[in-house]
């Protein structure tokens, strides 16, 4: 009985687990996380083979399924989950993108590589890190994200930022070549920013040569977004409202102080009658305003089992801090993908309609400059006065400074654009991996500029600012570029080891741009803003630019651990003469995957690879036709007593003009530790740009109205350290990861060929930049300063008996001890070009809480602030900031401040006394955001997420101007835009922001 009774309650055990884990037959969908079915994707019972993927639809059924099994659900691209089945014969699976794995792909030139593979230095911006900040522009967005990029930004909608890739290598155009899904663009302001994919910047020769005539200042790739194979139907929706505002004011005398610094400080006593009004108006305060801005995008994607879709349109209106300035872009873009059979086929194309308000200025001044130096005691409106503004009167106010409010809102200044960006391709498998690819690529643009200026007067008493007659202007341009791009590609694995691919392109660029200028002038009615006849001008131009290039790349590897990669370019630009029309631009790069070699299989290293490149780009981007004579029309010759209008020679032939060449060399390592936990980046680069093409003085005999030719003479190195490092946790309820990126860099002018400098910005008729052998490119070049005079006995033992200067005047340091102040005097007073760019991106999320937290900032850069000059320099009568109420008025009152009125050279001389440090840090944007999660609500919706964002919230910075970012000059000194680097005139600073959106998918 007792063996009965053991044999019974072992067969009790033995039937219990057995019973437990009988086998069921598990069903369900595999989705993404926007809600799109995952066909393919791979459901396996842990620890067995069995197995069985997804259908079309994303369903799945797996059998003889353990109760108490594990399953575990996969997907190329995508995070492993492991589910416990516990019994459950439906589980539905979420799966979430594999941000490592998605990295693993990069596009390049003419196609994409496998990161594994890429041997040169390229940085990937992800679709999230461009849509975080409410910009216009997507290249706003890549400031302090890639390594080795600096942009400037300013605060004026829809203005472009600076971009530099890795410094500046020429005194011509420094801009990067864009690339728009294989279409090349003359930027992204016409690209809807939530379109994008990815940005991929190209910074060495290995990725940028292959684009030859086109790719010395680096390459920014735009890849936009695209539908999914999936059987399904995604509606995606993105939208926000906001604000956004300056606080950022000068400093300057209130209408009581400015009538005492006035009689003081010049011994004049204002006599209009408004000086007398006790109004103390704040033309800052009514110049800045709290603009709103509003976005929405509508996306809507899918695709079958052989085409794809995605169409997408957008709205964005964004008024500007400044008032009546604003941006408004409506967007619509369609990207389509065909497979029938072997072909392929596709299209992609942006359609665009722009149209900004920009900043005004008259007189050469800024509107900031004008609301510092206007008198506080005047009111902004006059309705006495035509056009209804008041302004000041040069004999009765003692000044002529503009009302800045009637400069903004008198009248109408607008830009409009229209824009087509787009492609057509077709793809035919000729064999196994060969394929042929042509592509037609087509950028349109039309733009106008109008810009009506009814009569004013806002001076009653002396019309020191008026205009009898109404102005208007009507400018138009149009653009037409075409690219026809046709490709060989073939690719293929010998023994499983052995990877091969070659490429050749053939290509060819035409593009034409027809400039019509017109103005004219109305002196019997404001209410009409059309051109006429009235001392009219009317103007139009024609350019045309083609340009041919071949293109042979190699890239080789043995079992993903040693690569080798090459590329040669040829290209003709019609921009040269006909001795040197062609360039050639090789390229050469190794590459060793450390981490696969067998001696690191089992370490916790999983990616090191060491990289290096050599190679030669090119660039044209000057005027057309500058290789041959040209004539100048409209010109007028004194013949008796009169004007006789005539042709006059334009500019002299130069036949031999040829391509700016850029060297680049660039060694780089690449690593990651536990599993991609850690990751980072290091590399150095040097670039030498030689044949710089620079003008050269001409004799006035010869009588050519340019007074100079253009020819290769010039040559620049820069050289400098890239470091990106990041951290991601992936794992738990808690997940988060940080990025930083450092990058610096340094320029050096190696040779001018026979100029002994060049000149760059100016200010008040005196250079501000310059350009030497030696330095770096546009340094700031003026006196430098040593305190002040405080007595008579220190300026004569500095400058002698006879010196003009007096006590308070500013004691400048006499280099060459000539006992005179002078040119001669000038050195070296600043670097507009920062030494370091950084920027760290932090992420965090818990359960349905997300945050990010995004730095950038620069370091070891000056500032030109020119607002010192009207806040300080005291030339003449205007309103000044209040430091000038600390001016030097005896020994020992001030040694930083000069006397009022004193010694020309202490006001018109370019010196260190402008010069400032701008470097800053900022806190560039900061998002909290809550995704909503419940049954009732996944019936209708995949996502839903509501955040809450702010810009600019935060900037650490010594400089005294309202904004240390000095980007792109709205003012019409100085010239080009490298010229005024670094020059702050009263520029547009960035506003704070301040927003709350919403992100839908269903």
């Amino acid at each position: 009985m007792i063996k009965l009774k053991h044999a019974v309650i072992t067969l009790l055990i033995m039937i219990g687990p057995l019973a437990y884990s009988q086998s069921l037959t598990v069903s369900g969908t595999v989705t993404d996380e926007t809600g799109s079915p995952l066909p393919g994707a791979s459901i396996v019972v842990s620890g067995t083979t069995n197995g069985t993927q997804t259908d079309f639809d994303g369903n799945y059924t797996i059998s003889d399924v353990s109760s108490n099994a594990t399953l575990v659900f996969s997907y190329i691209g995508y995070l492993n989950q492991q589910i416990p089945v516990n019994g459950r014969t439906s589980i539905n699976v979420s799966l979430s993108e594999d941000l490592e794995t998605l990295d693993e792909v990069v596009v390049v030139g003419y196609g994409t590589q496998s990161r594994a593979e890429v041997t040169g230095a390229i940085t990937t911006v992800g679709a999230e890190e461009i849509s975080a900040l409410p910009v216009a522009t997507a290249d706003q967005a890549l400031q302090g994200r890639a390594a080795g990029v600096t942009v400037l930004n300013t605060g004026s909608p829809g203005t472009a930022p600076v971009v530099r890739i890795r410094g500046l290598g020429t005194m011509n155009n420094n801009d990067p070549l864009y690339v728009i899904d294989g279409v090349i663009a003359g930027g992204l302001g016409d690209l809807n920013p939530n379109d994008i994919e990815s940005i991929n910047v190209l910074k060495d020769a290995s990725t940028t040569a292959i684009y030859g005539s086109l790719g010395s200042n680096g390459v920014v790739m735009v890849t936009t977004k695209k539908g999914r194979r999936t059987g399904k139907t995604v509606v995606n929706v993105d939208s926000y409202t906001g604000i956004q505002y300056t606080n950022q004011r000068y400093d300057i005398l209130n209408t009581q102080q400015y009538l005492q610094f006035a009689q003081q400080a010049f011994g004049f006593t204002p006599t209009s009658p408004l000086s007398s009004s006790g109004l103390n108006t704040d033309f800052q305060d009514a110049l800045f305003r709290t603009g709103v801005m509003n976005k929405v995008d509508l996306g809507i994607s899918g695709g079958s089992e052989n085409s794809d879709f995605r169409f997408s349109a957008g709205y964005q209106d964004q008024e500007g801090a400044i008032i009546e300035t604003s941006f408004e872009r409506f967007s619509f873009r369609a990207n389509s993908n065909f497979t029938v059979g072997k072909f392929k086929f596709g299209e992609t194309m942006t359609v665009a309609f722009n149209k900004q308000n920009p900043e005004r200025n008259l007189g050469a001044r800024s509107l900031l400059e004008h609301a510092i130096k206007i008198p506080p005691y005047l009111p902004i409106y006059n309705p006495d006065n035509l056009g209804g503004f008041q302004g000041p009167s040069s004999g009765l106010d003692g000044q002529d400074a503009e009302n800045p409010i009637r400069v903004q809102t008198l009248g109408e200044h607008i830009n409009k654009s229209s824009a087509i960006i787009g492609s057509i391709f077709g793809e035919f498998e000729i064999l196994d991996g060969l394929n042929f690819k042509s592509q037609v690529g087509l950028e349109y643009r039309n733009s106008n500029t109008d810009i009506f200026r009814p009569s004013y007067n806002d001076d009653s008493e002396g019309a020191t600012h008026a205009s009898d007659f109404a102005a208007i202007t009507k400018n138009s341009s149009i653009r037409k570029s075409i690219i026809l791009t046709n490709s060989l590609n073939y690719t293929k694995t010998f023994n499983d080891v052995h990877n091969l691919e070659v490429l050749l392109v053939a290509e060819k660029q035409e593009r034409t741009d027809d400039i019509l200028n017109s103005n004219s002038q109305n002196p019997i009615t404001d209410d009409i803003n059309q051109v006429s006849n009235e001392q009219s001008f009317l103007q139009s131009t024609s350019f045309e630019y083609n340009r041919i290039g071949y293109l042979a790349r190699l890239n080789y590897n043995f079992d993903q651990k040693y690569i080798f990669a090459a590329s040669i370019r040829r290209d003709a630009s019609s921009r040269f003469g006909s001795n040197n029309r062609w360039g050639t631009f090789p390229s050469l790069a190794l590459g060793w995957n450390i981490a696969k070699e067998d001696f690191l299989s089992d370490s916790s290293i999983n990616t090191l690879k060491l990289r290096g490149s050599w190679g030669v780009t090119g660039n044209d981007r000057i005027g057309d036709y500058q290789y041959s004579a040209t004539l100048l029309a409209n010109f007028f010759y004194p013949i008796g007593g009169g004007l006789g209008t005539g042709t006059t020679p334009g500019g002299l032939a130069n036949p031999n003009l040829k391509w700016e060449e850029t060297t680049m060399v660039n060694v780089g390592l690449d690593f990651g530790l536990f599993d991609g936990q850690f990751t980072g980046a290091v590399e150095y680069y040097n670039n030498t740009s030689d044949d710089l093409l620079m003008s050269r003085p001409l004799p006035g005999s010869l009588g050519i109205h340019s007074g100079a030719v253009t020819e290769n003479v010039g040559s620049v190195e820069t050289n400098g350290f890239e470091i990106s490092l990041g951290y991601n946790d992936f794992e738990g309820d808690f997940t988060w990861s940080a990025n930083l990126n450092l990058g610096t860099t340094t320029n050096e002018v190696k040779s001018l060929g026979v100029n002994e400098s060049l000149s760059g910005g100016t200010f008040e008729a005196q250079q501000i930049s310059r350009i030497e052998v030696g330095e770096p490119l546009f340094f700031f070049f003026g006196l430098e300063t040593d305190g002040l005079y405080q007595t008579q006995e220190e300026v004569t033992a500095h400058l002698g008996a006879d010196s003009d200067k007096l006590p308070g005047d500013i004691r400048f340091v006499d280099q060459n001890g000539d006992g005179a102040i002078n040119a001669d005097d000038r050195v070296k007073i600043g670097n507009p070009y920062p030494d370091l760019t950084y920027g760290l991106n932090l992420n965090a999320n818990y359960k349905k809480f997300d945050v990010n937290m995004f730095i950038s900032g620069v370091a070891g850069v000056d500032v030109y602030n020119t607002n010192i000059y009207d806040l300080e320099g005291m030339p003449r009568l205007f309103n000044a900031g209040t430091n000038v109420l600390n001016r030097w008025t005896g020994p020992g009152t001030s040694n930083s401040v000069p006397r009022a009125d004193g010694s020309p050279q202490n006001f018109n001389s370019i010196s260190d006394r402008f010069v400032e440090d701008g470097s800053y840090t900022r806190l560039k944007n900061i998002t909290f955001g809550y995704t909503f999660q419940s049954p009732s609500l996944d019936k209708y919706l995949t996502k839903c997420r509501v955040y809450v964002s702010g810009q600019n919230l935060i900037t650490i910075s010594d400089y005294s101007g309202l904004d240390p970012e000095i980007g792109n000059p709205l003012t019409n000194n100085g010239g080009g835009s490298q010229y005024e680097l670094g020059i702050d005139r009263g520029n547009y600073p960035q506003p704070k922001s301040i927003l709350l959106g919403v992100q839908l998918s269903f």
